[in-house]
This record gives C-alpha cells, structure tokens and sequence, in this order.
C-alpha cells in the first residue's frame, strides 16, 4: 500500500528533505556501543542506548495499546543493522510503533496484525499534519444525524443509561461524515473519551467492570457530564494534532508500506521476501487484546460475530498442530507443569509461535529480533527468549546476542497476587531482545 500525500494537500516543511533513505533521523544525535558479544546476554537500558525524545512522543503514544512496543526497540535494530536498501516486516505489529521508526530511517516496511484497529492506528500516526479548526470539528460531532449503534449485545451491561443515546447520536454524526480525513481526526479522540464514559477499568489489561471504574462513571455522573465530554474530546484532538506535527519534525520519509490489519499471522505467508524481522510476539496469554479492543472495534463499526471470531485466532486459545519445539528449555519447562488446561495453553502458545515465526522466517534474508519478557506461569517466569533462541539457532541462524532491558512502567496495574491463581504476581521485569542472523 502505498502511502502518498492526497493531491492539493499543503506539503509540510519536513518532507521537502525527505526521501533520502541513507539519512539517519535527526533524533539520533548518539548511539553509544553496546559491547555485545556474539552469543552473549547483556543488561542494558534501551532508553539510553537510543537519544529518542520519550517512548510516548508524538504519535507513539496516541492510543494505550497494551504490550506497546517502545521505540527505541525497532530504532536501536535499524540503526545498528539495516542498510539503505533494506526491508522491515513485523507480523505482530500492534499499534505500529515499527512501521512508524522505518519510516524516520526510510525503509520500506510490512507490518501485519489481528487487531483490525493497526489499520486506523497506522493511517492516523503517519499522516501529515493539517491546520483544523478543533471547534469546527466539535460541530460536526453534534450535529443531528441518525442514531449509530453498535452491533453489540452488551452495549447496555458497558454504559450508564444517561450516555446511551448521546454516544450513539455523537457516533452516529461520526459515521456520517464523509470526509475520510476528518473521520481519521476524530476517531481515535473519540475512542478514548468515548472509554472514559464507559465502566471500563482502563488499568486492566482486559475490558472488565470494578468498584473504581464504577467509582468514575458515579462521579461522571454528577457533574454537567456534557460540558465535560466536548472538552475532554477537545483536549484530545488538539492533543493528537499536536503529536503529529511532533511526528514530522522528526522528518519521516515517504516510503512504500503495506498493511494487512485483521490477518492471523500464524498461517499467512508473505508475498515478497523481507530483509529484517522484527516483532514483539505476544507473552503467552497476553494475547487476549481484543477483549481489550473490542469495545473500540464496536464503535468503527465491527460486529460482535466479527469480534469474536477474531478472539478464537488469539493465542494461546486456539488448537495447533503437533510441531517440533528445537529447544531443551521447553521441554524442562513443560515438566514441571502439572495442571492439563495450563499444559494445554503452554503447549499452544510455543506451537503457535515458534511454527509462525519459523515459516515467516524462510522468507526473511538477514536478520530477526524477537523482543519478549518473561510472562509467570503458576509462579514461575517462562524464558521465552531463551527457548525462541535455542530453537532458531538450532535451525540454523546465528545467535548474535540478547540485550536484556528492565521495564521501566506498566500501562496496565500490578496486582499483589493474581485473582485467577491466588498466587504471587510475578509478572516480567525485564523484557529481551533476541538478535539472530543467517548463517
């Protein structure tokens, strides 16, 4: 897909430079060494290693997706290991934090998701920024125009009965807007106030109700909830068109990408080889983002039988076939798993992932990064990177080295002890970056 500017559109100043694709992105004005030796794991902070401005600036940080990718990940892999002529793919893109970094360094790049939202996500961060008149825009969110609502059966058990019919009229004047720019405007301000009304816990990795969330929406309740729902959308949109021009004063270049949002990336293939793979898989049964999701996709416009055979593709909830685990980690983590449905949910998740990232990987010609934490498992960390690390060089690739990075905050809230297990939350405090090259 390609992605030009429409015609008749004023050119930002940033882009009349752009195009160069061997420039380095003005952001990095340091890159220390990292004194990695081949096959070794070494600490590092990511942060440092990278001079970017924050892990949240300009469009990175337009949407709270969980598990975001930070920045500086995809920016340290390309600065230190792409050439001018090479290619990006992430087949686990999320957000598009990757595509978002190929574009500074001018590559060309893949980026493929199940969430269907990557698609808005992708055509919001990137577009050029435009002078809107932000009040203009609040009208054509109140103006009087049929009723939207959303193909959900539990639209009612989500929103107190005072916001019901408002938010479908506000979304209802959305979707009736025909101009496919201005739509992209709103949309993401929109799903973010739109969330704030609802009785969603936004500290929860998963869409769910609580006491504090309920807490919120009481309070919502008592004030003049109107006044404060056009001036908190206000605030985001001015916020958005604010990380856009950010986004252009790092001087993105004008690059071939293609987006394919909606896709199971574990039995798609890729049509043209790629020179560097570089994804963040999901952390065992981390993957449950479109229970997280949902409630936006409802809003664009998706259905709850679409909703939710996306949900059955997620891993680990999903059957996979039998397939050849390279890894003596695995199989010594397995052991010591006695229940047979956490069994089963292991056994799927290494399945899936490492049959996915395997066969993608045949057409992948130099490098792959696999950036992943330690997720628990009845109380015990599961080396992930040490067990995708022993199976592909196993397969042949060379294991350059692993960056292990501290995480340094969380979206989501930490729990004392997990409510599903009753134990200990033992959740990862670093997260690895996985280096392989062809041999």
């Amino acid at each position: 897909m390609r992605n030009d500017m429409p015609d008749g559109r004023e050119e930002h100043p940033a882009k009349k430079d752009a195009g160069n694709s061997g420039n380095k992105p003005e952001f990095v004005t340091e890159f220390p060494e990292d004194d990695l030796e081949p096959g070794e794991r070494l600490d590092v902070s990511l942060r440092n290693l990278v001079d970017f401005p924050s892990t949240g600036y300009a469009t990175f940080g337009i949407y709270n997706y969980p598990a975001k990718f930070i920045p500086q990940v995809p920016a340290y892999v390309l600065e230190r290991y792409a050439q001018s002529n090479m290619t990006v793919f992430d087949p686990f893109a999320g957000c598009g934090t990757t595509g978002l970094v190929a574009r500074l360094y001018g590559l060309e790049y893949e980026l493929w998701d199940l969430n269907p939202i990557l698609d808005l996500l992708h055509r919001v961060a990137i577009a050029p920024p435009e002078s809107y008149d932000v009040d203009d825009l609040m009208e054509r969110l109140s103006a009087d125009e049929a009723m939207y609502n959303p193909k959900w059966g539990n639209y009612d058990y989500w929103f107190a009965d005072p916001f019901k019919a408002f938010l479908q009229q506000v979304w209802g004047s959305y979707h009736a807007i025909d101009e496919k720019e201005i739509r992209n405007v709103l949309a993401v301000p929109l799903l973010k106030v739109s969330r704030h009304f609802s009785y969603d816990d936004m500290g929860r990795m998963k869409l769910s109700k609580s006491p504090k969330s309920e807490k919120r929406v009481g309070d919502i309740l008592k004030k003049d909830w109107k006044t404060l729902f056009y001036s908190m959308l206000k605030d985001e949109i001015t916020d958005l068109l604010e990380r856009q021009e950010e986004y252009y004063s790092l001087r993105p270049k004008d690059v071939d990408s293609t987006i394919h949002a909606g896709i199971d990336s574990l039995t798609s293939d890729l049509r043209d080889n790629r020179d560097i793979l570089v994804t963040s898989p999901p952390y065992m049964q981390s993957q449950e983002y479109m229970r997280q999701a949902k409630m936006d996709l409802f809003w664009l416009g998706y259905s709850d039988e679409e909703v939710r055979a996306l949900s059955r593709m997620e891993i680990p909830y999903r059957d996979v076939s039998k397939t050849e685990i390279h890894s003596e980690t695995y199989r010594r983590m397995r052991k010591s798993v006695e229940e047979d449905h956490i069994q089963e949910v292991y056994d799927n998740y290494f399945r899936g992932i490492t049959k996915a990232l395997q066969r993608l990987s045949e057409d992948v010609d130099h490098c792959l990064f696999f950036f992943v934490g330690r997720p628990s498992m009845r109380g015990r960390p599961v080396p992930i990177d040490i067990i995708l690390q022993e199976h592909f060089t196993e397969l042949g690739w060379k294991h350059e080295g692993t960056l292990v990075d501290t995480i340094v905050s969380r979206r989501m809230f930490s729990y004392g002890v997990n409510p599903a297990t009753n134990m200990k939350d033992n959740r990862s405090s670093e997260e690895s970056l996985v280096i392989l090259k062809r041999n």
